[in-house]
Protein backbone atom coordinates (compact mmCIF):
# COMPACT_ATOMS: atom_id res chain seq x y z
CA UNK A 1 0.00 0.00 0.00
CA UNK A 2 1.44 3.66 -1.39
CA UNK A 3 1.67 5.61 1.44
CA UNK A 4 3.26 9.03 3.22
CA UNK A 5 3.23 8.96 7.07
CA UNK A 6 4.12 12.34 8.78
CA UNK A 7 5.66 12.29 12.45
CA UNK A 8 7.30 14.59 14.61
CA UNK A 9 4.70 17.20 15.57
CA UNK A 10 4.77 17.87 19.47
CA UNK A 11 4.16 21.23 21.64
CA UNK A 12 6.90 23.48 21.78
CA UNK A 13 7.76 26.76 23.45
CA UNK A 14 8.89 29.88 20.82
CA UNK A 15 12.20 30.21 19.81
CA UNK A 16 12.26 26.17 19.95
CA UNK A 17 12.82 23.74 17.37
CA UNK A 18 11.19 20.21 15.90
CA UNK A 19 11.65 18.20 13.33
CA UNK A 20 9.26 16.73 11.27
CA UNK A 21 9.93 13.27 8.80
CA UNK A 22 7.40 12.22 5.99
CA UNK A 23 8.21 8.36 5.47
CA UNK A 24 6.86 6.93 2.38
CA UNK A 25 5.63 3.58 2.19
CA UNK A 26 5.27 0.82 -0.85
CA UNK A 27 7.08 3.10 -3.26
CA UNK A 28 10.33 5.22 -3.60
CA UNK A 29 10.57 8.53 -3.04
CA UNK A 30 13.63 8.84 -5.86
CA UNK A 31 12.55 11.27 -8.45
CA UNK A 32 9.38 12.41 -6.35
CA UNK A 33 9.17 16.42 -5.41
CA UNK A 34 7.71 16.68 -1.77
CA UNK A 35 6.36 19.10 -0.35
CA UNK A 36 5.44 20.35 3.48
CA UNK A 37 1.75 22.08 3.85
CA UNK A 38 0.36 23.17 7.12
CA UNK A 39 -3.46 24.35 7.88
CA UNK A 40 -4.95 26.24 10.88
CA UNK A 41 -8.89 25.51 10.87
CA UNK A 42 -10.51 27.75 8.97
CA UNK A 43 -7.82 28.95 6.82
CA UNK A 44 -6.18 28.23 3.45
CA UNK A 45 -3.81 25.55 3.49
CA UNK A 46 -0.21 26.96 2.80
CA UNK A 47 2.59 25.38 1.06
CA UNK A 48 5.47 26.09 3.09
CA UNK A 49 8.45 24.26 1.14
CA UNK A 50 9.08 21.63 -1.58
CA UNK A 51 11.91 19.76 -2.55
CA UNK A 52 12.57 18.00 -5.98
CA UNK A 53 14.36 14.96 -4.83
CA UNK A 54 16.39 14.34 -8.03
CA UNK A 55 18.18 17.28 -8.12
CA UNK A 56 17.91 18.07 -4.62
CA UNK A 57 16.49 21.45 -5.61
CA UNK A 58 14.50 23.00 -2.86
CA UNK A 59 11.98 25.97 -2.78
CA UNK A 60 10.40 28.21 0.40
CA UNK A 61 7.49 30.24 1.24
CA UNK A 62 8.65 34.00 2.55
CA UNK A 63 6.97 33.03 5.68
CA UNK A 64 9.07 30.08 6.60
CA UNK A 65 12.45 30.77 4.87
CA UNK A 66 15.84 31.00 6.99
CA UNK A 67 13.85 29.26 9.58
CA UNK A 68 13.00 25.97 7.97
CA UNK A 69 14.75 23.42 6.16
CA UNK A 70 13.59 20.25 3.64
CA UNK A 71 15.90 17.64 3.54
CA UNK A 72 15.71 14.09 2.34
CA UNK A 73 17.67 10.91 3.32
CA UNK A 74 17.05 8.85 0.33
CA UNK A 75 18.44 5.68 2.28
CA UNK A 76 15.20 5.79 4.39
CA UNK A 77 13.00 7.04 1.78
CA UNK A 78 12.00 9.78 4.01
CA UNK A 79 11.63 13.87 4.09
CA UNK A 80 12.32 16.45 6.85
CA UNK A 81 11.60 19.32 7.89
CA UNK A 82 13.62 21.08 10.21
CA UNK A 83 11.84 23.92 11.88
CA UNK A 84 13.75 26.26 13.86
CA UNK A 85 13.01 29.51 15.75
CA UNK A 86 9.35 28.44 15.92
CA UNK A 87 6.69 31.22 16.55
CA UNK A 88 3.28 30.80 17.56
CA UNK A 89 1.99 31.55 14.32
CA UNK A 90 3.44 28.29 13.25
CA UNK A 91 0.81 26.57 15.01
CA UNK A 92 -0.83 24.14 12.57
CA UNK A 93 -1.51 20.89 11.35
CA UNK A 94 1.21 19.93 9.09
CA UNK A 95 1.07 17.64 6.36
CA UNK A 96 3.53 16.14 3.25
CA UNK A 97 2.59 15.39 0.07
CA UNK A 98 4.38 14.00 -3.13
CA UNK A 99 3.79 14.31 -6.48
CA UNK A 100 5.44 11.45 -8.83
CA UNK A 101 5.42 13.02 -12.25
CA UNK A 102 8.91 13.95 -13.07
CA UNK A 103 8.17 16.04 -15.67
CA UNK A 104 6.32 18.13 -13.62
CA UNK A 105 8.54 18.34 -10.51
CA UNK A 106 11.42 19.75 -12.82
CA UNK A 107 9.68 22.95 -12.46
CA UNK A 108 7.78 23.05 -9.23
CA UNK A 109 7.86 25.77 -6.89
CA UNK A 110 5.63 26.88 -3.70
CA UNK A 111 2.31 27.72 -4.32
CA UNK A 112 2.92 26.48 -8.16
CA UNK A 113 -0.71 25.63 -9.53
CA UNK A 114 0.14 22.12 -9.61
CA UNK A 115 -1.93 19.85 -7.75
CA UNK A 116 0.44 16.99 -5.22
CA UNK A 117 -0.98 12.84 -5.92
CA UNK A 118 -0.10 11.54 -2.63
CA UNK A 119 -1.22 13.09 0.34
CA UNK A 120 -0.23 12.05 4.09
CA UNK A 121 -2.92 12.07 7.45
CA UNK A 122 -0.68 15.22 8.85
CA UNK A 123 0.87 15.88 12.31
CA UNK A 124 0.04 18.76 14.94
CA UNK A 125 2.55 20.94 15.70
CA UNK A 126 1.43 23.82 18.34
CA UNK A 127 4.11 26.87 19.81
CA UNK A 128 3.52 28.61 22.92
CA UNK A 129 4.05 32.14 23.47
Amino acid sequence: QVQLLESGGDSVQAGGSLTLSCAASGYSLKSDCIAWFRQVPGKEREEITMIYLAANRTDYAASVKGRFTISQDSSENIVYLQMNSLKPEDTAMYYCAADYRDWICRVRVVGDVYEYKRWGQGTQVTVSS
